[in-house]
């Protein structure tokens, strides 16, 4: 069985950054680490993924969010900039299975955003 592991909760004043780091069990050389986000009441939102040799974006979140790998510590880190209170979500890290009958295992953050 896999392991992720992140804070469980993080707050942060708009136009701050946020900065989430996920601790996984696996080799992030031989995965991909996925970030995915959703708030309170509204469906799920692929940010991005990324392992030691590419990443890829959702186009419309790019220029909001990047992905950097540390594959000494086998850390993936998630960093926003510019969030405002629509960004407020409970943020997944999840590893990226090739096949996708299997269920991901996923860790979360709640990250509110207070104004």
């Amino acid at each position: 069985c896999e392991e992720l592991t992140q804070p469980a909760s993080l707050t942060i004043q708009p136009g701050q950054p946020l900065t989430i780091s996920c601790k996984v069990s696996y080799s992030v050389g031989s995965y991909y680490t996925a970030w995915i986000r959703q708030p309170a009441g509204k469906t799920l939102e692929w940010i991005g993924m990324k392992y030691t040799g590419g990443t890829y974006h959702k186009d419309s979140l790019k220029n909001k969010f990047s992905l950097t790998v540390d594959s000494s510590s086998n850390t993936v880190t998630l960093t926003g900039q510019s969030l405002q209170t629509e960004d407020t979500a409970v943020y997944y890290c999840a590893r990226h299975h090739s096949d996708t009958n299997h269920h991901q295992t996923y860790t979360k953050t709640h990250s509110p955003l207070k104004q």
